[in-house]
């Protein structure tokens, strides 16, 4: 069994905007960087590898986490919201109403215009979930540490998630050789440097 550390990325003047990011690469804002200068991961992950999907705003977390040799990895990639990036939930409710609302109520299945579903994470991570052959630390984004929620959990996102995560924490997780992923704990916090 190989443990999980999962982080999201800190903050973007997207996220503070309630904009929808998916694969848009924006950059942390300078409030995103403020709140992780001083901040690391706890000692006992010391010994972990670091990997971060491909865009910026990951890959500059994990930096400022204290990341040493940090790989990339293209499966950690933010689920693609198509055609919505950039709008907000609330635009998208007014702009499509009952429309949206159904897709929403879809869980898994949910699909953006010209993006890809929950399911789609999922299936794109099960691979690389397989893979790993040692402990790592993966800094990623809500949509992906969603997914894996899903798939610990036995969530299909259709109702209220069974676990409430804080996503300025890290997520611990046990996967086994076959892909299996079981949470071991949840909300941890990061430690001042």
């Amino acid at each position: 069994m190989v443990k999980l550390l999962v982080i999201r990325h800190g903050k973007t003047d997207w996220n503070l905007n309630n904009k929808i990011q998916g694969r848009t690469d924006i950059a942390l804002s300078q409030l995103g960087r403020e709140e992780l200068v001083g901040r690391r991961v706890p000692d006992e992950f010391s010994g972990f590898d670091w990997v971060a999907s491909p865009l910026k705003r990951t890959q500059e977390t994990a930096e400022l986490l204290g990341a040493s040799d940090l790989k990339l990895e293209p499966a950690l990639i933010e689920m693609s919201w198509g055609e919505w990036e950039g709008e907000t939930l609330k635009a998208l409710h007014e702009k499509y109403g009952a429309e949206f609302r159904y897709n929403e109520a879809r869980g898994l299945q949910m699909t953006p215009p010209g993006g890809e579903s929950p399911a789609d994470v999922v299936e794109r991570l099960q691979p690389w979930l397989k893979s790993l052959a040692s402990d790592t630390i993966a800094v990623t984004h809500k949509g992906v540490i969603r997914a894996i929620k899903s798939l610990a959990y036995n969530w299909d996102m259709t109702d209220k998630a069974p676990v409430s995560f804080d996503w300025a924490t890290g997520h611990l997780f046990e996967v086994s050789a076959t892909g299996d992923i079981r949470p071991l704990r949840i909300n941890i916090s990061m430690e001042d440097a």
